[in-house]
């Protein structure tokens, strides 16, 4: 066998290109290889910016001595889980039930049917308190396959755990007589509030991740009952997340998730769904406390986005690593965002100004983080300094803005993380709705980034005869059949942007892939929606993804897009398929709401019922938008229609519908005015000239 590697489309399998191991892409030419030898398969899953998935490379994969053990005992394959989240999907599960935990780099055993026998994450190159050696484990693992008897045990091992691990993925519960009601919300918020953190903010002991979906359920749940404690956990989850390390505080974004309770050291990985899905969260703490700093957080991720993770073309990039090059030419982890004082000395041209940074964000001689360097969190506010130096406030804050500027600017000079350059169709429609959203709450100029990334998705990603949605583009090339999470969350994208601009034929594209999963990805007899489509690649099982993960839940996000897209489309079946669903896994939610944000969310929605603005006008008046950014509508769908009736019929042909839809109907502008109608329940208001008296009307 020859490593396979060196033509392969994902960035992440291309750095093993050179590797000595004998690397196969996830194909049935290597599952043949496996057969023809009758030997194991070693499965390694990881991706491009995985910190721990460098250090194994580094130690293990890289030794000849090593790579001679895969390449003559098993058949080694590599897949980039951003690629292929369903392999990831079923093998993660698998390590997850055997061990309770799971993570990245995934390594998994399996015999030459797929079916696993071995698993973890992690292995050093030599043994550990807790950890064999990975070099040892395949040694063992070879010995045991060339024993008839101990082989015998393996595969019943993994027939056992196949079948466990079918079960776990396609088996769907018996529907309950009565889904969550409107209620439910407040049990989740409280579920929230009781795992929360007090102290520190966000949820766990240990390490801490953004957990975006609980901050929307606990907002929503605050402006449902009024429970100032539901708002103070939400607050203090993203008062955290905003001044410690998890934020770029030079050049703006998030990284991937912090390694310690107190939110001061992040893995430094900055992920493109991270820095669409926590920009939303921070938009609808916005419209809830009024509080400019969390808006500034979002222009300034969004910022970083555009310029740090934007195709030319539009389209948006993956993630940058957490590792690059320090200042002796050693890749470390975090060498890009890491300070010390003489560092930052040598960079702002003001001593006092240096200073005055140093103390704002923590930076000390003895360090917070590796080699007595500083991962920057505000640590003292502006007004304590000012105090402390008889200054005011203002001029401190302009010290210490100037000296950010001349620190972004000596940074540029530095070894960047390197960039995966993929363009994945789920991961730009989660940027295209956080985008969307801040045109609306924020500056309507962030409509034109979204709609740039739309398109370039529609261009490079979207067979418009066939319509498949293909889930990657790299380097010109497009390939692998979009899973669930690519047409629900880019639907979800189309139809958020058509929301901020009125472009029906943002619309019709969201309804196109609305149509795709009720016909693809829906399971009429299981009542569900699995993640990968009719016909799709052969696993073990046909994995569902209920769970909200690093990602929101592609059935949570699906379930919601359906059901707003029934407004446009009432006689496709959206409604029946959501609700079926929610029906299905209502025991799920409520055994588990905290894991399942996305789909308690689309619950709530279902039972409290849509909430619905319709506006017949040209243009959105500027004073509406006004009222819409600070007004906190959760789950709020704007429709947006031409003023009268008669111009209705090009709308019409663009959705592919026969009759103008309910939400449309007979919902023109009054007296020659924009008019906005205001819904929930089949109920409506009249129409109105105010839309802050449709507000109140809701």
């Amino acid at each position: 066998m020859e490593n396979r590697l060196d033509e392969a489309s994902s960035p992440y399998l291309r750095q093993h290109a050179d590797n000595p191991v004998a690397w196969q892409p996830w194909d049935e030419t290597a599952l043949e290889t496996a057969a023809e030898r009758d030997v194991p398969i070693f499965l390694s899953i990881g991706y491009a910016a995985c910190h721990w998935c460098h250090v194994m490379a580094d130690e293990s994969f890289d030794d000849p001595d090593t790579a001679d053990v895969l390449n003559e005992h098993f058949v080694p394959i590599k897949v980039d889980r951003e690629e292929r989240p369903d392999v990831d999907n079923v093998y993660m599960q698998v390590c997850q039930m055997v061990r309770g935990s799971g993570g990245w780099p995934l390594s998994v055993w399996l015999t030459p049917e797929g079916k696993p026998f071995h698993v973890g994450t992690y292995f050093p190159p030599e043994p550990t308190k807790n950890t064999p050696g990975f070099k040892s484990v395949l040694e063992d693992i070879a010995e045991a396959w060339d024993d008839t008897e101990r082989r015998q045990q393996l595969e019943q091992q993994a027939d056992q755990w196949a079948t466990s691990i079918s079960s776990e993925l396609e088996d769907t519960p018996e529907p309950v007589a009565e889904p969550p009601g409107e209620e439910f919300l407040d049990t989740a918020a409280n579920a929230a509030v009781g795992n929360a953190d007090r102290e520190h903010g966000g949820w766990g002991r240990g390490q801490k991740f953004p957990h975006p979906g609980r901050i929307h359920l606990l907002l929503c749940a605050y402006q449902q009952t009024d429970r100032e404690t539901y708002r103070d956990v939400a607050v203090e989850t993203l008062d955290a997340m905003a001044s410690g390390g998890l934020y770029d505080h030079v050049g703006g974004g998030f990284h991937r998730y912090c390694v310690d309770r107190e939110w001061t050291v992040p893995h430094f990985e900055k992920m493109l769904y991270d820095n669409a899905e926590i920009p939303r969260a921070f938009l609808a703490g916005y419209q809830v406390t009024g509080d400019d700093r969390y808006a500034e957080i979002v222009a300034e991720t969004f910022a970083f986005v555009d310029r740090e993770l934007t195709h030319p073309d539009g389209g948006f990039y993956s993630t940058l690593d957490a590792e690059s090059e320090d200042s002796t030419g050693t890749r470390e982890e975090g060498a890009f965002y890491v300070w010390t004082p003489e560092v930052v000395a040598a960079a702002v041209d003001n001593e006092t100004d240096a200073e005055l940074f140093c103390e704002r964000y923590g930076v000390t001689d003895a360090g917070n983080f590796e080699n007595a360097t500083t991962v920057l969190t505000e640590s003292r506010p502006p007004e304590e300094l000012a105090a402390e130096r008889v200054m005011d406030t203002a001029t401190v804050e302009e010290r210490i803005e100037r000296a950010r500027e001349q620190l972004f600017e000596s940074r540029a000079e530095r070894s960047r993380p390197p960039r995966d350059e993929k363009v994945l169709a789920g991961w730009n429609g989660l940027m295209i709705s956080a985008l969307a959203e801040g045109a609306l709450v924020l500056d309507p100029e962030y409509a034109d980034d979204a709609a740039a990334a739309l398109s370039f998705c529609r261009e490079q990603l979207w067979d418009e005869t066939e319509e498949v949605l293909n889930r990657r583009f790299e380097g010109g090339t497009v390939g692998i059949d979009g899973y669930l999470q690519d047409y629900a969350f880019l639907g979800r994208g189309a139809l958020d942007l058509y929301q901020a601009t009125g472009d029906v034929e943002q619309l019709s594209f969201a309804l196109s892939l609305g149509r795709v999963i009720q016909s693809e990805f829906y399971d009429a007899d299981a009542g569900t929606l699995y993640f990968t489509a009719e016909g799709g690649d052969s696993l073990l099982a046909r994995p569902q993804q209920l769970a909200d993960s690093s990602t929101p839940s592609s059935t949570g996000v699906a379930v919601e897009l359906l059901s707003r897209l029934a407004a446009f489309d009432p006689d496709a079946g959206f409604d029946d398929v959501a609700e079926t669903v929610i029906e299905t896994h209502a025991s799920t939610l409520e055994s588990n709401p905290l894991s399942h944000t996305s789909l308690v969310a689309a619950a709530h929605d279902s039972a409290a019922g849509r909430i619905e603005l319709t506006v017949a006008a040209a243009d959105l008046p500027e004073t509406w938008r006004t009222s819409l950014a600070e007004t906190y509508l959760p789950g709020r769908l704007l429709s947006r229609r031409p003023p009268t009736d008669d111009g209705l019929d090009p709308w019409l042909a663009a959705l592919d519908v026969d009759d103008v839809p309910p939400i449309w109907a007979n919902r023109d502008a009054k007296d020659g005015e924009p008019t906005v109608y205001a819904c929930r329940s089949f109920t409506c208001s009249p129409p109105k000239h105010d839309i802050d008296e449709a507000i109140e009307w809701l």
